[in-house]
């Protein structure tokens, strides 16, 4: 039997989640994102155990046989900066992200220090590309 993975979907409130942000900026641009994140997914968001704010599920089991259930985009606001979770390589999004604005990037992440430094529209661009492409290889 496999194992699972120690996040999960919670019922804690997205709105709670983001009021207790205490940075009014980054409370503010979380607000924002969410929105953008609503707008290019048509998901409900849901926070996820770990602090991040998920939209959509999907299942999926790894050949280590690790296996549970995720999101394919989300958000969370951390300490440095904005994390934007869009579960892919990102090489198949290096046009799109060189036309973003200063960002860093991690393994299938985006951090963000202000939202005010990137283009919004390729931003929401991103996260519906990446939305699709999750909902396509996982259903």
């Amino acid at each position: 039997m496999g194992t699972t993975i120690k996040t999960h979907s919670t019922d804690d409130s997205v709105d709670a989640l983001l009021a207790a942000i205490s940075d009014d900026a980054r409370r503010n641009d979380c607000q924002t994102l969410l929105m953008l994140m609503k707008s290019a997914t048509g998901e409900e968001p849901r926070v996820w155990s770990s602090g991040v704010v998920g939209f959509g599920t999907y299942h999926y089991k790894s050949p280590s046989g690790q296996e549970g259930d995720w999101f394919p985009v989300g958000f969370a606001s951390r300490k440095a900066a904005i994390t934007v979770y869009l579960g892919l390589e990102l090489d198949s999004l290096s046009g799109s992200l060189a036309k973003l604005g200063p960002h860093n990037t991690g393994k299938g992440c985006i951090y963000i220090k202000r939202l005010s430094d990137v283009d919004p529209t390729v931003l929401e661009a991103l996260v519906k590309d990446a939305y699709d492409r999750m909902k396509q290889m996982y259903g």
